[in-house]
């Protein structure tokens, strides 16, 4: 009886058969591993933008439509207009615009041109209280811009405050975007000496005001920038949500003249 030529098959190894059935193994935990990191990057992501967007949406106030009436209890917490404010058009306005500012905003920016327009067009009837409400959180410059402007102010009175202002907003790019060694130069282009507006911004001197008026603006229920309120000669307030177009604001206004 002849012997078969046959190959022998080969006896797995006890190593070869521990990997085989580990490998496996290792394949579906890094699978598994890679798709719960994957899930938890998303999470931490949407709760980065949902931080960030609430933030931004406190920060800075997009157009939106037109509000409604403030409750007499809402208009009171308002502060009242007096002699240290800021204001652009005529001070027998029947109505008058109190706008909390950041002077890097850009929907501030944006809005500070159009309220200037509504006191052009309505010759006299409208006016604009300019306040301070440096957003510190997200723009760490409007601060001191703004004591700046309040030195302006200080030193060359109300006329170079508002050129001041207009100067500001003509050359920032916006969010935190102005070179703050634009300030001095800016003043001096308005005949303040560089000497006494260094002096006064470098000793804090206006820093009060600017804080007085963002307490004011806290107070009065001011989230964002611009915070803008129509007051007519009655006590009557209107809130307007933000940097509308001039069509809207226009509608208050006329409301407000009533």
């Amino acid at each position: 009886m002849s012997e078969e030529a046959t190959e022998p098959v080969a006896e797995k190894s006890p190593q070869k058969s521990f990997l085989e059935r580990v490998i496996p193994m290792l394949l579906v935990l890094t699978v598994g591993l890679a798709f719960a990191v994957g899930i938890l990057w998303q999470k931490v992501a949407g709760l980065e933008k949902g931080t960030a967007s609430k933030i931004a949406g406190q920060a800075t106030q997009a157009p939106q439509d037109v509000s409604g009436k403030l409750t007499k209890e809402n208009a009171e917490k308002i502060p009242a207009i007096g002699d240290k404010d800021h204001l652009f058009g005529s001070k027998d306005a029947q109505v008058k615009l109190i706008v909390y500012t950041d002077l890097e905003c850009p929907f501030c920016k944006t809005f500070h041109a159009t309220a200037k327009q509504a006191i052009d067009e309505y010759q006299g009837k409208v006016a604009m209280v300019f306040r301070n409400f440096p957003l510190d959180a997200i723009h760490s410059n409007a601060r001191a811009e703004a004591e700046a402007a309040e030195c302006v102010a200080k030193l060359g009175g109300e006329e170079a405050f508002q050129k001041y202002i207009d100067k500001i907003f003509a050359v920032t790019p916006s969010n935190n975007g102005l070179d703050q060694t634009l300030l001095p130069t800016l003043a001096s282009q308005l005949e303040i000496k560089l000497a006494e507006f260094n002096s006064c911004v470098s000793s804090g001197d206006t820093k009060n005001i600017v804080d007085e008026q963002a307490k004011g603006g806290e107070a009065a229920g001011v989230t964002g920038t611009p915070g803008v309120f129509v007051i007519n000669q009655k006590g009557d307030a209107w809130l307007v949500p933000g940097a509308v177009p001039l069509a809207n604001l226009k509608q208050t206004i006329d409301e407000a003249l009533k």
